[in-house]
């Protein structure tokens, strides 16, 4: 009997929508991408209007066979591939190649019954706007890619590769390290005095030396503060003023691609990438069991819009109003951010009655983490504002003011729910200023004062400290940074994170980028030779004008040709100037076990390995690899640190493969004092690491906290 058939991208999410829509539906899937340009060749003829020329996807031969003979027997062929560029790409070259006359798109935000049946209603036409805003990145990043990748060969190293927006990724991050190797630090002294009132003497606060004759003053160094302290013996303090006033710090908004990433980054330490995976196994659907069987868990992850569903929102006040009091709901409506697309929800549970707690039985521990994130976020977003009494006292001493600041929530809001995760002080300190409440030591409580009182100083203290430079990017921070700048769009920033360690142009130095010689070669390259390339407003107007392809206001031709007229003119003068790179390696004390000869730190295309000088008469090489200082508990071997094939940190044996000793979590160099175990340092829901025993996590060693490990 002929069944009407429904074509998705991921067999996940063809297994999710065949158990819940009704047996007179076919569903299979294309597993991703059908047709790509070649691997071997440029694949556009730049002469013709940059034609393309599609081939079938290696190992793909028998999904298409069999794609073919389901619609071949269908009533009906509707294309749900994912709701973005790519997806409509995939649905544009499926129906090329299954010949469907007439083929019926539709899209599923979230994979749940409800949402499939409602889009198969209202199937569409496939959407060439978005269509040929796929083409024209695809075909510019291969125009980039091939042009300048063969020049790199030539004169740097084989097997490098330049992007249209890795290299400006790269770029980022060299400009911040050459930010922080020009840094000259600046000197300069807090004085603090610790205060207590004649009325509450067991309750002393500190306050922060201000200002001199009312203007404010900066103690430069350590002599200056040493006059400061002199002119302050045996001074009288009195409070000149206190005003009191009310803060509130306003819900964040629901999570966006990229504020998702920088999020599970910060608060769950996850890698850019494992964080999409999760969430799109999470979008695609997990198998509940009972009656609600499998079911996408969030709605589609790919997206840079805040804007919720009416019937979401209504659900969330609904749950908030009966979880905790009408007074805890707010129903804000977030501003979207200036050059979002907003073609789709923000990330949100499709259920805000699936709580993590439901869950907990369910989900792995990975998935639970971040559907608890993305659960806790949504709620958040739509509950009412915390609100802070702030203090800010001011005392003078004779010619000098000091100021103690206090803050007390007087009404938590969304903080009962969520409170958003922290890069590091200084960026914690800016989101803090920027939500009217502050943080640290401003928060704590003052004792009751009033103006004109005199205050008893217990202690006078100076503190030296240097100004620092800015912080190297960690994943979340140049997330942010690309997002910020307009460089690429949420489908492509883990893949932008992803490739530009892949090609060992930048590694990673206490979870912060760092470049490597070999990165810092190319930039320069890139900068003299090809500036638009690595230029950031020339990229992110590149995105404008790929936005405005997708809307149907710009012929994708048309944007290729005022692109390839200037870039290959760049092309010619760079073939003829580019300076050949030599490239030096990094010695070490080691020495060749086959030669003898000495060996050194190369940069490959896989990242940097040791290699004996001997090559290529002798090919002895051997990985890089990170003691940890813990020992292995099997045979006493060095624990080292290791990456799995798919890049995953693991941590093994030194002497691996005979010791097969691995644990997925840092492995301390203590033994647990109840039963001898080795431990290891685990991370949760955002908290600091802590040290717990390997065999059983209620042993006492659990109570401690990691300083490092």
């Amino acid at each position: 009997m002929k069944k009407p058939l429904i074509i998705v991208e991921s067999p996940a999410k063809a297994r999710t929508i065949k158990k819940f829509l009704p047996a007179r539906y076919a569903v299979k899937a294309s597993v991703g991408h059908v047709r790509d340009l070649p691997k071997s060749t440029l694949g556009v003829d730049v002469e013709h209007d940059f034609a393309p020329k599609y081939l079938t996807i290696k190992g793909k031969a028998d999904v298409i066979k069999e794609l073919r003979t389901a619609a071949k027997s269908a009533t009906d062929v509707y294309l749900a591939t994912d709701p973005d560029r790519e997806g409509e790409a995939i649905a544009w070259h499926l129906a090329e190649l299954l010949k469907l006359p007439q083929p019926k798109r539709i899209e599923l935000h979230e994979i749940t019954k409800e949402a499939a049946l409602a889009a198969l209603k209202h199937p569409h036409h496939i959407n060439m706007g978005r269509v040929n805003a796929q083409q024209a990145r695809r075909i510019l990043d291969r125009l980039v890619g091939y042009k300048i990748s063969p020049l790199l060969w030539a004169k740097v190293r084989g097997g490098l590769s330049a992007g249209r927006v890795q290299s400006v990724a790269v770029k980022l991050i060299v400009d911040r390290e050459r930010e922080i190797e020009a840094f000259v630090p600046r000197e300069y002294w807090s004085i603090t005095a610790l205060l207590a009132s004649e009325r509450d003497p067991q309750t002393p606060f500190s306050a922060d030396l201000l200002s001199r004759h009312g203007e404010k003053l900066e103690v430069g160094n350590q002599e200056e503060a040493d006059a400061v302290l002199r002119a302050l013996d045996g001074a009288a303090y009195r409070i000149s003023s206190i005003k009191k006033r009310e803060v509130r710090r306003n819900a964040p908004a629901p999570f966006t691609t990229s504020t998702l990433q920088q999020e599970a980054s910060r608060k769950l330490r996850m890698r850019v990438r494992r964080a999409m995976q999760i969430a799109q196994a999470l979008y695609e659907g997990i198998d509940l069991g009972g009656s609600e069987g499998t079911v996408g868990l969030i709605t589609y992850m790919r997206t840079d819009s805040t804007r919720i569903s009416d019937q979401a929102r209504e659900a969330a006040r609904e749950f908030i109003v009966d979880a905790y009091g009408e007074g805890f709901h707010g129903g804000r409506r977030h501003r979207i951010r200036e050059g979002a697309q907003d073609a789709h929800e923000a990330i949100r549970p499709t259920s805000v009655l699936r709580t993590p707690e439901r869950l907990a039985g369910v989900l792995k521990r990975e998935e639970l983490r971040l559907y608890t994130m993305i659960w806790e976020r949504f709620v958040a977003s739509q509950m009412a504002a915390a609100l802070f009494d702030q203090t800010t006292v001011d005392v003078s001493a004779g010619e000098y003011g000091f100021r103690a600041t206090g803050t007390v929530m007087r009404f938590p809001g969304f903080m009962r729910v969520y409170e958003e995760g922290k890069d590091d002080e200084g960026e914690a300190a800016s989101a803090a200023e920027g939500n009217g409440a502050p943080r640290g030591k401003g928060r704590a409580r003052l004792p009751e004062l009033s103006e004109g009182e005199m205050l008893d100083c217990r202690k006078l203290e100076s503190k030296q400290h240097f100004t620092e430079p800015p912080p190297r990017y960690t994943e979340a921070a140049l997330v942010k940074a690309l997002e910020e700048n307009g460089i690429g769009r949420p489908s492509t920033y883990s893949t932008i994170v992803e490739t530009i360690q892949a090609r060992g142009y930048v590694g990673q130095r206490e979870r912060r980028f760092v470049p490597t010689e070999i990165g810092v070669a190319v930039n320069d390259l890139l900068v003299e030779h090809f500036p638009k390339i690595v230029n950031l407003d020339f990229t992110a107007g590149m995105e404008g004008d790929l936005d405005k392809v997708a809307e149907g206001h710009e012929d994708w031709v048309g944007l290729l040709r005022r692109f390839y007229g200037p870039f290959e003119s760049e092309l010619e003068v760079a073939e003829k100037k580019l300076p050949r790179l030599e490239l030096r390696d990094e010695p070490t004390d080691e020495i060749c076990p086959n030669c003898g000869r000495p060996m050194v730190i190369k940069t490959g295309r896989f990242g940097r390995f040791i290699s004996c000088t001997g090559y290529p008469e002798c090919k002895t090489t051997k990985p890089i690899v990170k003691e940890t200082g813990a020992k292995c508990p099997k045979d006493g071997g060095a624990i080292v640190e290791r990456r799995s094939k798919r890049g995953r940190t693991f941590y093994g044996c030194v002497n691996y493969p005979a010791c097969d000793f691995i644990s997925w979590d840092p492995v301390a160099q203590e033994r647990c004092p109840v039963c001898g175990s080795h431990v290891v340092s685990k991370s949760r829901r955002g908290d600091n690491p802590r040290l717990e025993c390997a065999s059983d996590r209620t042993h006492p060693v659990a109570e401690r906290e990691v300083v490092e490990v």
